[in-house]
């Protein structure tokens, strides 16, 4: 099927020690936000949600895992604690609520501002099995990464490296070997079509595209 790319909870088996060493050594990580600052004197955290554009341009939605932040960070759910790109612990989320750009968590077994203060620059992370599934027409973040971008007329282009959010619509960032990065913005026009399965992705160059 042809489509136009637009974009748990752990169980504790033994002891948390365990279940914690289980995770990290079988568990894929995908970033939901960044803990920026400590809130109040009860231990809420701030975190800024990892980009969380829901898109829709003909046919196919990509969706980043900070999508339904209510099913994110709702009250029992377990998030995967990094430092300096190591995993750390697990936290059990005990609230959660906005303000102004920012969701606002409070952890289990964290009631001070002293529990939470060294949390801060810290990244929230899901497991792969956390991730809800999708759609046929439905593609995460995550799985953007890695396309290889393919003109109409057959050229392979290079794969995507990152995905950047500017304004009303994405851009992709293509690494090519030996040449500099590519940009293409993520608009109907340009990108028409996604194998999902082997991980292609087929653009239309416009003029000027990569001027």
């Amino acid at each position: 099927m042809d489509f136009v790319c637009n974009f748990v909870q752990f169980s504790r088996m033994i002891t948390v020690m365990n279940c914690e060493e289980e995770v990290e050594e079988m568990s894929q990580y995908f970033k939901v936000g960044k803990i920026v600052n400590t809130h109040s004197l009860k231990g809420e955290v701030k975190v800024i949600s990892s980009t969380d554009f829901e898109g829709l341009k003909g046919e196919v939605r990509v969706i980043s895992t900070t999508d339904f932040a209510e099913d994110r960070y709702q009250k029992g759910v377990e998030l995967a604690l990094f430092r300096d790109g190591e995993f750390e612990k697990l936290l059990m989320v005990k609230s959660h609520r906005r303000h102004k750009n920012f969701d606002l968590l409070t952890f289990e077994n964290h009631p001070r501002i002293e529990d939470v203060e060294g949390y801060r620059d810290c990244l929230l992370k899901v497991s792969s099995e956390a991730l809800d599934e999708l759609e046929d027409d439905e593609l995460y973040y995550h799985e953007v990464v890695g396309l290889e971008i393919i003109t109409d007329e057959g050229e392979h282009l290079g794969k995507v490296s990152e995905i950047l959010s500017p304004g009303s619509n994405d851009v992709w960032i293509v690494k090519q070997k030996g040449k500099k990065d590519l940009l293409i913005p993520f608009i109907e026009p340009v990108v028409y079509k996604i194998d999902k399965e082997n991980k292609q992705a087929f653009i239309h160059v416009l003029e000027g595209l990569f001027d």
